[in-house]
């Protein structure tokens, strides 16, 4: 059955990993830094402008909120690496993301977002390190792809994939602007979901 993504609605927002609810469903979770563009693409996912909330202040995300769409769960994590927060609310955040990791949950799929004009950045091969070493089935969903010709797209997918260690196949290429990348992402949920 396919899952229809445009039923998602909230669910609820955690700001302790001991108030997480059980996991009873699929889940797949959404991680990345505080700017990646996480809230724009969840929104793009499931077809709605403002389900997930964006702000143009990064870091806005301070919880673990969960949205249920059609008997799964979509985790959208707390961005990591913004500085302009204390040093105290960056380790609340931590926290809170490696209290969601630690638990016995049902982790179908992690998307870890990556901004694709940049090198990787130390938070996300760290990130990715972990996802492996946890043997955690991820996919790296390469953002902001509308802001790079095609040719770019792909040069920067191939070096990132090296910089990561990764094979470009666990990488999607995506714009939550233009739309680039969802139907693949979409379908890599679903596969990881049945």
């Amino acid at each position: 059955m396919a899952i229809k993504f445009e039923h998602a609605r909230f669910e609820a927002a955690y700001g302790t990993a001991e108030q997480l609810p059980e996991s009873t469903t699929p889940e797949v979770s959404f991680a990345g830094r505080s700017n990646v563009g996480k809230s724009s693409l969840i929104n793009k996912l499931v077809g709605r402008k403002a389900l997930a909330r964006t702000s143009s202040q990064p870091g806005k995300t301070a919880n673990i909120n969960f949205y249920e769409t059609d008997g799964i769960r979509l985790v959208d994590l707390p961005g990591y690496g913004y500085a302009k927060v204390s040093g105290k609310e960056r380790q609340r955040w931590a926290d809170l993301i490696a209290g969601y990791f630690d638990q016995e949950r049902s982790f179908n799929l992690v998307v870890a977002l990556v901004d694709i004009r940049h090198d990787a950045q130390k938070l996300d091969v760290q990130m990715l390190d972990f996802l492996t070493d946890a043997e955690l089935p991820f996919v790296v969903a390469l953002t902001k792809a509308d802001k790079l010709s095609r040719a770019k797209q792909l040069q920067q997918a191939a070096r990132l994939a090296r910089q990561f260690g990764i094979s470009q196949d666990q990488m999607i290429i995506t714009s939550a602007q233009k739309g680039t990348g969802i139907n693949d992402l979409r379908k890599r949920i679903q596969e990881a979901c049945d």
